[in-house]
């Protein structure tokens, strides 16, 4: 494969914007989106049927699951996952938290696809701007450090709401420009909070918010989803 489809999805616990626990609507947005790999945040792993809620989603849409949780919430372990179909060859999860703060992280998986390193690598940043700025200089510091990838993907919900903040200015150095399509509030979407870069920038062939009327009231954010060469 020479193309691969990327996602990423805060899904709010699976609790839509009528207030509904409704684990089938945030699969079926999944499905709509029919992408290779999907980012998620916001994953509680509260039961759904014999299996918790990120392992029935990466069921339903016949993907390996890759889960980040980074604290536990309500008797529930809650945080990151990543879904993939296509072959995992490493996973490593990153420890952002901040001290006085909710505990946060990003996970990373690692795709070989023939000759060529692929890294991905989720991440849902903090609300408070000091914390974010803290959280993106580790993640480059991992990123310059981190054994060679020919395409490095970061991705995930920053939580920045101004386009023009030092943590999107320094990731906008880093890896270059991208579209920012806005994704949250899912009803009426404003702010750019769901990214997606990639290093080197001529891999990505397309990217935008995926609006649709089930999406709207799945979750508050909207999933953003790119096309991207992987070689």
């Amino acid at each position: 494969m020479s193309v691969a489809t990327l996602c990423t999805y805060n899904i709010h616990a699976a609790i839509g914007t009528d207030g509904r626990l409704d684990p089938a609507r945030t699969a079926a947005v999944i499905a709509e989106t029919d992408s290779d790999i999907v980012a998620l945040q916001e994953v509680e792993h509260h039961a759904v049927g014999d299996d918790d809620l990120p392992a029935f989603l990466a069921r339903s849409g016949g993907y390996r699951l890759y889960p980040g949780p980074t604290l536990l919430r309500y008797e529930h372990l809650y945080g990151n996952a990543l879904l993939s179909r296509l072959p995992v060859n490493g996973v490593r999860r990153i420890d952002l938290s901040v001290a006085r703060r909710e505990p946060r992280g990003a996970i990373e998986i690692e795709i070989q696809n023939g000759h060529t390193r692929v890294r991905i690598v989720n991440a849902h940043l903090g609300l408070r701007p000091g914390e974010r700025r803290e959280q993106v200089r580790r993640l480059l510091r991992h990123l310059e450090t981190a054994p060679p990838a020919d395409v490095t993907v970061l991705t995930g919900d920053i939580n920045e709401w101004l386009l023009w903040g030092r943590p999107v200015r320094w990731l906008n150095r880093h890896f270059a420009r991208t579209p920012a399509p806005p994704s949250f509030p899912s009803a009426w979407p404003l702010l750019s909070l769901d990214r997606i870069w990639i290093n080197p920038r001529e891999h990505l062939l397309s990217l935008h918010a995926h609006l649709s009327e089930t999406a709207r009231h799945a979750s508050d954010h909207l999933p953003v989803c790119a096309r991207f060469r992987l070689s």
